[in-house]
């Protein structure tokens, strides 16, 4: 999606110009290479993995970076100490970058490499102000009358 789509969009809505430079950004991202491929599972209401396919790929290869709602993931292989003569390569050895778009309040919780697969635990962290939380309705007409009472029972005492 080129930005010159999104034009309408930036001349009607005030205030939303961050969700359209997402928009921009996710189009961005959508044309990039298909390597390393990659799922993205919902485990619960606001917990999130990412798996990628990175085989050949050891933990010092790897490079995982969270910054202002993006995580990066960077693989780059050293090269080999001896030259190798191949009849045919078919593994893919080269270096990548993957970017994700990570909302408000979602963190990385861990990242852990095993049998060639890379996956990173999200969880979604709401603070306290967003948080739904539930009002106490007070109900007025009943104070008044828990005070009549007080009064009623202090006359009671003061006459006897």
């Amino acid at each position: 999606m080129a930005s010159n789509e999104l034009n309408p969009l930036y001349r009607t809505l005030v205030g939303f110009d961050r969700i359209a430079n997402l928009m921009d950004q996710a189009a961005r991202l959508d044309a990039a290479p298909g390597y390393p491929p990659f799922n993205i599972e919902q485990v619960g209401d606001d917990q999130f993995r990412i798996e990628l396919a990175v085989a050949g790929f050891s933990q010092d290869d790897l490079t995982i970076e969270f910054k202002q709602n993006s995580l990066v993931v960077a693989g780059q292989r050293k090269a080999p100490e001896a030259q190798r003569n191949y009849i045919h390569r078919g593994i893919a050895e080269r270096g990548f970058e993957r970017r994700f778009g990570l909302a408000d309040h979602v963190r990385v919780s861990g990242a852990k490499l095993e049998n060639g697969l890379l996956t990173i635990e999200l969880v979604r962290e709401l603070p306290e102000l967003l948080k739904p939380r539930k009002i106490e309705i007070s109900n007025t007409a009943a104070k008044p009358k828990a005070k009549v009472v007080e009064a009623a029972a202090n006359d009671e005492t003061e006459a006897a």
